[in-house]
């Protein structure tokens, strides 16, 4: 396969991570400073991404665009995109419903870019074996290319356009799920005052329980305020089949009370976390 120039938008710890990835296979990323803050700047300059004055100019001298950014930012990212005329390959790999990703497909193709779905499984691309590119929709394969012998395992699971989205939904519907029920109950178990007796019950009869709850509240407090919007994409994602989504709903009201650790310089205590979600009116 020939190199590839890639644009990379809105180059979090995640799209950072898979960026590099396709750099180490010789692919060439660019990216936009312009209304980026310094956090943002200093991990793409770091990762030595080619820097463009504009959009648009990133997108000319671009086959591939990469969009990684928070849920709710999706379909702007794509109508903007579209706005500009780009009709190379668009992979969407945010953390978006069946349904959403089939708005930004009708979005960018109208322009006449190729569609093509993407879910991101595992943290960023730091260390091989942990993290999942799954890829759905036409020319996948010029995209899983763009990973080989790479920290970046990307797996193609057909022609449609929402099988990734609809897989990362069904993952995280259980992982970022389940951790928010269970920092939820054990801030009710708390707010009753039997929070050391539940926790000594835990570690007797579900030993695991215990565990998972401080390394949920510890990995998940400074980045809960981005799951926010993944967990109402999983909700839409559920009553769009006819299933209740109000439990995902009711978990992005427990991150949205966390959003005030982002970009915090110090992890809070689980003590710190529980009397947060008890103490903060719902954002979501």
């Amino acid at each position: 396969m020939t190199n590839k120039s890639i644009a990379l938008l809105h180059p979090g710890n995640m799209g950072v991570s898979i960026g590099s990835c396709a750099m180490r296979a010789g692919h060439q990323v660019g990216w936009v400073a312009a209304g980026r803050s310094a956090e943002t700047t200093a991990r793409a300059n770091a990762a030595e991404f080619r820097g463009y004055t504009t959009l648009k100019e990133l997108l000319l001298a671009s086959e591939i665009v990469l969009s990684v950014c928070p849920p709710a930012a999706a379909l702007d990212t794509a109508t903007e995109v579209a706005a500009l005329g780009y009709s190379g390959i668009y992979l969407d790999a945010n953390a978006i419903s069946p349904q959403s990703a089939v708005h930004v497909a009708e979005t960018v193709q109208a322009s006449g870019a190729t569609y093509i779905d993407g879910g991101i499984i595992g943290p960023p691309a730091m260390k091989p074996n942990t993290t999942r590119l799954y890829l759905s929709g036409l020319q996948c394969n010029e995209i899983k290319a763009c990973f080989t012998d790479t920290n970046v395992e990307a797996i193609t699971i057909g022609r449609s356009l929402s099988a990734a989205s609809a897989l990362k939904m069904c993952y995280a519907g259980w992982t970022k799920g389940s951790a928010a029920l269970l920092l939820s109950i054990a801030a009710l178990a708390e707010a009753e005052n039997v929070g050391p007796v539940l926790r000594e019950e835990w570690r007797r009869s579900i030993p695991a329980l215990s565990d998972r709850l401080e390394s949920n509240a510890n990995a998940n407090a400074e980045k809960a305020w981005r799951f926010v919007g993944e967990m109402n994409e999983i909700a839409d994602t559920f009553e769009a089949n006819q299933l209740p989504g109000e439990f995902h709903r009711g978990a992005a009201a427990i991150y949205a009370r966390l959003a005030q650790y982002k970009n915090v310089d110090e992890i809070p205590s689980l003590d710190a976390i529980l009397r947060a979600l008890l103490d903060s009116p719902d954002t979501a």
